[in-house]
């Protein structure tokens, strides 16, 4: 069995997209090669749903969620980062 401090952590991070529905009227289609604002939240989590959530909350601090207009839609997507040790959190 591993022991504990080589053990790797899920660290998630929020990839917030704004897409314009006239490029892509769907919204899955929405990537980062098509978004017209693209944005990386700078700090991790541990699960989908607090990145999502901390993803919308950065989004409306900025200049850019509030200026979102009517043909802009929102996308934020939860990627998983390069894992980390329970070493490295510590060191933090």
């Amino acid at each position: 069995m591993p022991s504990h401090s080589n053990w790797e952590l899920l660290v998630l991070t929020a990839l917030i997209l704004v897409c314009s529905l006239a490029a892509t009227p769907d919204l899955s289609a929405c990537d980062k090669s098509n978004a017209v604002h693209t944005m990386r939240v700078p700090v991790e989590f541990a699960n989908p749903a607090t990145c999502f959530m901390h993803g919308q909350a950065y989004l409306a601090s900025t200049s850019i969620g509030q200026e979102i207009t009517a043909d802009e839609r929102v996308k934020i997507v939860c990627v998983r980062s390069a894992p980390r040790s329970t070493a490295e959190i510590k060191r933090d």
